[in-house]
């Protein structure tokens, strides 16, 4: 097994008009990374084939989280010149994500079509990213909290639990929906992070909070 280190990896990719507009999601994010003290990675993308190229350098980087910033729709991911359907992109990611989280920053692509085309071959640790449309603003101040708070209680290791914890608090706070999908006992795990549950369904909410500043949560609850 590689060994592989504690740190965050993005690769962003955005449309003409972001660019103009100066929506680096990304590199907002690993500027806060930064101030944290972690050291990232960051690289910007316009293409499939320079994508590709970059994976080749998270690989060789052995940081142990991949963060992709970019557009994507229920049919796969975008850069800024080029669509990659999710069968195609499962095919680019699975080589590189062994023992390994992918954190999803991208509309509609942290689903389960994705997922389940990713995750039993390529010994991804987990997936978790939106459900639904999300800003630029929204994206940035939920991702910096997230790693801020994850690594400030631990900053050798992100286990499920904490990032389960960590994401569903972040989730009540932003109103922002997630999907986390991860491999038990070789058995795919689809978990969505309602930020708003009704009361008397809020019981995992209620654990998150219990566990949000312990490095050793408690097992979270059934549904």
């Amino acid at each position: 097994m590689k060994t592989t280190e504690p740190q965050v990896f993005i690769i962003e990719s955005l449309r003409f008009s972001d660019e103009a507009e100066d929506s680096f999601e990304g590199r907002r994010i690993s500027d806060m990374l930064a101030l944290s003290g972690k050291t990232c990675k960051y690289f910007y993308v316009r293409t499939k084939a320079e994508f590709e190229a970059v994976l080749d350098k998270f690989w060789d980087s052995k940081y142990r989280y991949l963060h992709l910033s970019c557009h994507a729709n229920s049919l796969g991911m975008e850069t800024t010149l080029d669509e990659i359907p999710f069968q195609e992109l499962s095919d680019i990611l699975e080589p590189y994500l062994e023992n390994r989280r992918l954190f999803l920053s991208a509309c509609e692509m942290s689903c389960s079509k994705l997922a389940k085309l990713l995750m039993p071959k390529s010994g991804c640790y987990s997936i978790l990213g939106p459900s639904e449309k999300i800003d630029f603003a929204d994206a940035a101040i939920f991702w910096a909290s997230f790693y801020h708070k994850v690594f400030r209680l631990n900053s050798e290791a992100i286990n499920q639990r904490r990032l389960l914890a960590t994401a569903t608090v972040l989730s009540a706070i932003y109103s922002l929906p997630l999907n986390c999908f991860w491999m038990r006992e070789d058995r795919f795990t689809k978990h969505f992070i309602n930020p708003h549950p009704k009361p008397g369904e809020d019981v995992i909410l209620k654990w998150a909070i219990e566990n949000l500043f312990t490095k050793h949560p408690t097992p979270m609850p059934n549904k």
